[in-house]
């Protein structure tokens, strides 16, 4: 058995946009194109129009397909992987301790950061709904976990803008591109709540899109944090060869990429 973390581009995205383009062209040879129904100025508005469509399906058919090879587990790049590993790295738990994945989608971080930390445990929250709830689920986190044979980790629904845990109950906290996902609401304010649950003295590490358009001012946002106590709180851009290059990141749609790490 085999842990399936599944792929940050679902294979129905992708199957839903080469079929999208196959009618589009479809339609477009035959009531564009050929001139067998329409005629005239009906026939070449009618053919640029779906033209068009099938020329923008073509090119997130294209584009989609090669994220889901980059960000595919059992790929070559393995871009997924090393970014998990990557903010797994930085999870560290004292013994007995717990920790938290927030939004933890296919268990993918969460087992990664309980192989780290051996001798504690961590917690998988997420409210698996969405655009990603034919894709993501609670079974599924359970049996990525017996597969990879962790069993310091338990899962259960939680929702990002307000967590079912009271103040200070876990020893870290972690997150990777959640809450960029999460609309309507302040990406400043998400953080703060997850920090809300994290113990005095515990450390975290939450990987996401900080741009100033989602995010706001971050280099404000950390002094911030530094002078209500926290420590040793830095922001690291991982499109800076950390997980992947800047070309990389702009082709795959992660440009500001950033994790945020300290301790409160």
């Amino acid at each position: 058995m085999k842990p399936d973390y599944r792929n940050w581009v679902p294979n129905n995205m992708l199957a839903g946009l080469w079929a999208g383009f196959a009618i589009m062209l479809i339609l477009f040879v035959l009531l564009g194109a050929t001139g067998l129904i329409l005629h005239g100025t009906a026939r070449l508005i009618l053919a640029i129009v779906l033209g068009v469509a099938a020329l923008v399906f073509l090119f997130y058919a294209i584009w989609m397909t090669s994220l889901h090879r980059a960000f595919d587990y059992n790929g070559r790049r393995k871009m997924a992987k090393t970014i998990v590993e990557g903010t797994a790295a930085y999870v560290k738990l004292p013994d007995g301790g717990t920790g938290l994945d927030v939004g933890c989608g296919s268990a993918a971080l969460t087992v990664a950061s309980a192989k780290r930390n051996p001798n504690a445990s961590m917690v998988g929250c997420d409210i698996w709904s969405g655009g990603y709830k034919t894709v993501f689920s609670q079974a599924l986190c359970e049996r990525n976990a017996k597969a990879e044979r962790v069993h310091n980790v338990r899962f259960m629904p939680g929702n990002a803008v307000k967590l079912p845990f009271d103040d200070e109950t876990f020893d870290a906290v972690t997150s990777n591109y959640v809450y960029h996902n999460i609309t309507g609401k302040d990406k400043q304010q998400l953080l703060l709540e997850t920090l809300r649950v994290l113990k005095k003295g515990g450390t975290f590490a939450i990987h996401d899109l900080m741009s100033p358009a989602r995010y706001g001012d971050m280099d404000a946002f950390v002094k911030k944090l530094k002078a209500q106590g926290y420590a040793d709180v830095q922001l690291y851009d991982t499109t800076d060869g950390k997980f992947m290059t800047k070309k990389e990141a702009a082709w795959l749609g992660l440009s500001g990429s950033t994790l945020l790490v300290g301790r409160k």
